[in-house]
């Protein structure tokens, strides 16, 4: 693949905005679903409340639903240990309420996507009940089982993200198991073709219901070294974006990634392309890797793999025009042809992103370049609202990692905190009285949806009118992207164009105002702002006046 100067020319989308496959179309919006309205008063989100306000998704102008786990669970883990892969936890409801779910979001024009988690069972799960019963158990090699070092020690040096040894020793069967997350989360052995068939088997349950797809948990894991050699010493580099203990001590060299991963992938799209192209289904893939050339290999040679493997990079660098920049540059430059990108700002183990930036302004840039960037969004709930991470006392901690490791910043109670829907005691999450599973926010009664949805000044007013403008504007949802200012003087500005259709978008970065003159932009409609102050319509533009922290949306003539 030959580099490309990305300033200097364009890169195409797959296809035109008219005939781009839905996934490409459309903003994912994802749902926590412990902390999006809680219908049955026991301080617990379930499917019944994203039944009751699909009608604002609808609103707000989202195309695709991410619901994280709702499967049975232990809860260790909050729904990431998985019990049963093809029934509902009664935390959340049944699988009638959730038929009913895909059914109210497809009556209004939204598709669902379920977390699939394929890495790791619960210790809970009969698998893994049965695996662990004897070494001679039909279902033992389900797992990753592995003997002892001669001196009783762990098999190897492979370290747990949640911290210490990724391996339990099983007294009853004399071996270790392998857990890349928590004891309780046994990974599946994936070089056993039991287990693929298996897993293939959950995806079809949920896609005969109707589903458009997954989102694809941790799946690097799921294919480690067959030989299970130790990781190298780290040299100080993060493994992730961000601190995370002990894990950064090892390179993962051996215990994620191996090649054969992408037999695993492909495999997914086969079942997902079982169901047809017209209603295509999509995988999207849960991918920690900032090194692009290795990122867009998840694609697959000839695009077989996952549709989209998620793009961390604006989670991962400084808030500043020329490093964010830079980044879309050389995400565009390292797509194959045909490869559609995406974007991310928050999710469930990130941040908030109104906290990572740091001011209200700064969301609003944020939101407006999210929504305007060439590739599919997705949305974290609440990052609509600016939801900020909110303080969690240390006897309301629930979250595992942070349990396990405290102190070190791996916590995501704070960004997982209950959604604002009004100004009542508890805002409209759970009934007056109820103790929700983790605390409001502060600011709820100044930040949620009642107050926000008639303020014309509000980031959920703008998120809105950017998403209708999306929609309505093809050079938005499916044109080409070009870059025309790289972050000199604190200005990101970039052109996405369909046909005749040209729209400019001008960040700045900074929060004192900047001066563009943009060679052979001469005149345009300003169709949006950050601020809600600006004037709209038709405007001179041989020089583009940016207040601090504000974007611009410009139709040019």
């Amino acid at each position: 693949m030959s580099p490309r100067s990305p300033s200097s020319s364009a890169v195409s989308s797959t296809s035109s905005a008219s005939v781009a496959p839905w996934w490409q179309r459309g903003v994912v919006y994802q749902i926590y679903p412990r902390s999006f309205l809680d219908t049955n008063g026991d301080g617990v989100g379930d499917l019944r409340g994203i039944i009751a306000q699909i009608p604002y998704l609808a609103w707000l102008g989202v195309d695709v639903v991410w619901i994280s786990p709702f499967y049975p669970s232990p809860m260790v883990d909050f729904g990431y240990d998985v019990k049963d892969y093809t029934d509902v936890d009664p935390l959340f409801g049944d699988l009638a309420t959730f038929d009913a779910l895909v059914a109210t979001a497809r009556a209004h024009g939204i598709r669902v996507l379920v977390d699939f988690v394929p890495n790791h069972t619960s210790n809970e799960h009969p698998w893994f009940i049965e695996s662990r019963a004897s070494r001679s158990s039909a279902k033992r090699d389900l797992y990753v089982w592995a003997d002892a070092r001669p001196d009783g020690s762990a098999p190897n040096n492979w370290i747990s993200v949640f911290g210490g040894s990724a391996w339990q020793w099983d007294e009853a069967t004399g071996q270790y198991y392998l857990h890349t997350f928590l004891s309780e989360q046994p990974d599946l052995n994936w070089r056993n073709p039991a287990v693929a068939e298996a897993m293939h088997e959950n995806m079809r349950f949920w896609l005969d219901r109707g589903v458009g797809g997954f989102r694809i948990d941790a799946p690097l894991p799921m294919m480690k070294d067959p030989e299970m050699r130790d990781n190298p010493a780290s040299d100080g580099q993060k493994v992730f974006h961000r601190p995370v203990g002990d894990y950064d001590k090892l390179v993962p060299l051996y215990n994620q990634g191996h090649p054969d991963i992408h037999g695993i992938f492909r495999g997914f799209r086969r079942v997902l392309d079982d169901y047809g192209h017209e209603d295509q289904r999509v995988a999207i893939g849960e991918i920690h890797e900032f090194h692009w050339p290795t990122w867009v290999k998840y694609y697959g040679v000839e695009l077989d793999e996952l549709h989209m493997p998620f793009n961390f990079g604006l989670l991962a660098i400084p808030w500043n025009a020329q490093t964010v920049a830079r980044l879309v540059s050389e995400v565009e430059a390292s797509l194959p042809q045909g490869a559609w990108p995406n974007y991310v700002l928050g999710n469930h183990d990130e941040p908030r992103v109104a906290s990572r930036v740091d001011s209200e302004a700064r969301a609003r840039l944020a939101m407006m370049m999210l929504l305007t960037l060439r590739g599919t969004p997705t949305i974290y709930y609440g990052d609509e609202l600016g939801m900020q991470n909110t303080d969690i006392p240390k006897e309301r901690l629930r979250d595992p990692w942070e349990l396990r490791l405290p102190g070190i910043g791996v916590g995501r109670d704070p960004g997982r905190t209950p959604m604002p829907w009004d100004a009542s005691p508890n805002a409209g999450f759970c009934p007056a009285g109820v103790e929700p599973w983790l605390p409001m926010g502060n600011d709820r009664a100044q930040r949620n949806v009642d107050v926000q949805k008639d303020d014309p000044r509000s980031l959920l007013t703008l998120t809105r009118a950017l998403l209708v403008l999306r929609r309505e504007t093809a050079a938005l949802s499916g044109g080409i992207y070009r870059a025309l200012r790289e972050g000199e003087d604190d200005c990101f500005a970039f052109l996405r164009e369909a046909g005749d259709e040209r729209c400019l978008i001008a960040l700045n970065f900074a929060d004192t105002p900047r001066t563009l003159s943009l060679s052979g932009i001469t005149a345009g409609e300003i169709l949006a702002s950050t601020h809600p102050d600006a004037p709209r319509g038709q405007r001179a533009l041989d020089m583009i006046h940016l207040r601090g922290d504000e974007g611009l949306v410009v139709r040019l003539a």
